[in-house]
């Protein structure tokens, strides 16, 4: 079984596009991999990536439409469905001389316009349609046709043999071409040696492939906003390491297996997920006792980014990432993400910032993250909250009452009581 993995984006990448095809393939391999799919070889041709699986029960080649062929399907699927970078997918016969071709089967490419007809009515005699049309990609530029050309006689081919054969069957016979709005489509690619023919395609999740654009360290809670974050990074292909602040009250461990459960769901795009679980209870306090309380959530948040600062430092990461919405909450004003961000010398990424809160939620659901992030938990950045936090906190201010803090020790405190898993 013959599986064709298109991309987008990589295709406008120049003198680099070999790095990304590269990590791509090294990608679709993991996952294929990860979900216990068997593959001879997965490779670049031209302006795609070629899979071909091991598609064998037993010492016995898996017959088309059995149980064990569609569940192969399925599982396959799933699997390049979660890989960044593919825009679209699909199974594809690859076209083989026929002996009616006159051609000598050991030295063909099966690239002749006799072999494309004989698969094409192969493929179209199983299906049910009566209209359809034919889409040509014509990359190796030898064939001796072009692709309306080839479009046009395998029309004219299609048209004829399924007449027939319905006609012979005494069934529904009048099968037509048309261009707009077909039942069917037949999608032929001819690249370098090779010809496939397909009816279906399936949607990948596009972007860029993962580990290409590096490693950032991304802020993660056990809302809804930060996974998402999170994966929006992830499909432009930055590697995330987590870090999860929590508070260590009563029943803190029941909303830290809330986190490893989100992070499990993101592990699905990211083969490898590790996660720093940092306490903030005795900061959070410190902050309670000796600064002025409308200040706190702003100081809170400041203390929170300095310690993924330090993370991102010891993971040679090279920037933060946040689930953060401009003027969704009380710190996510323009003139407080000002004054928290100034904190670090790292940028920090906010890919949701123009976000409203019913596209957040609706990619959530999409990605499989919003019904874990709904549960209820203890969110360390709803305690000690002022009754009116400030909103247009001044820098000048800010830094005067951290100056209170004892930045240092609390900070090196808390990386020492953290911990590290990998999920």
């Amino acid at each position: 079984m013959l599986v064709i993995c298109h991309y987008g984006e990589i295709a406008l990448k120049g003198d680099n596009r070999k790095f990304f095809e590269e990590k791509l393939v090294e990608n679709i391999k993991k996952s294929l991999q990860q979900n216990r799919v068997l593959f001879n070889y997965v490779k670049r041709i031209s302006g795609r990536i070629l899979v071909e699986l091991k598609q064998e029960e037993e010492g016995e080649k898996l017959l088309p439409q059995s149980k064990e062929f569609n569940s192969l399907q399925e599982k396959v699927k799933n699997a390049l469905q979660k890989v960044f970078g593919i825009t679209y997918f699909v199974f594809a016969q690859e076209v083989y001389p026929s002996t009616s071709s006159g051609q000598d089967p050991s030295t063909s490419s099966g690239q002749d316009i006799e072999c494309l007809k004989d698969k094409a009515i192969e493929i179209l005699k199983k299906e049910t349609f009566s209209s359809f049309k034919v889409e040509t990609k014509r990359g190796n530029k030898n064939f001796a046709l072009t692709s309306q050309q080839i479009n046009e006689q395998l029309g004219e081919e299609i048209l004829n043999k399924i007449s027939s054969m319905r006609n012979s069957a005494d069934r529904l016979n009048c099968v037509k071409v048309d261009l707009h709005n077909p039942d069917i489509i037949l999608y032929i690619e001819i690249a370098e040696k090779y010809a496939f023919l397909y009816t279906k395609k399936f949607a990948g999740p596009g972007g860029l492939p993962l580990g290409v654009s590096g490693k950032a360290v991304s802020l993660i809670s056990g809302g809804i906003d930060s996974p998402v974050a999170s994966y929006l990074m992830m499909k432009r292909g930055v590697e995330n390491i987590f870090v999860h602040f929590y508070s260590n009250q009563q029943g803190y461990e029941q909303s830290l297996e809330k986190v490893r459960d989100i992070l499990r769901v993101l592990k699905k795009y990211q083969e490898k997920i590790k996660v720093y679980f940092v306490p903030l209870l005795d900061i959070q306090k410190e902050i309670v006792l000796k600064t002025k309380a409308d200040f706190r959530v702003v100081l809170y948040r400041r203390v929170m980014f300095l310690i993924a600062n330090e993370i991102a430092e010891q993971e040679k990461a090279k920037a933060l990432i946040t689930g953060e919405s401009v003027g969704q909450v009380a710190s996510q004003t323009l003139d407080n993400m000002l004054a928290i961000e100034d904190a670090v010398s790292l940028p920090v990424l906010r890919p949701l910032s123009g976000w409203d809160k019913q596209e957040i939620m609706d990619l959530a659901k999409k990605i499989g993250t919003y019904e874990i992030s709904i549960l209820p938990h203890l969110d360390c950045c709803s305690m000690f909250v002022p009754e009116h936090p400030a909103t247009k906190a001044n820098l000048k201010d800010v830094k005067k009452e951290e100056k209170k803090l004892k930045l240092k020790k609390l900070i090196k405190n808390a990386l020492k009581q953290s911990k590290i898993e990998i999920i």
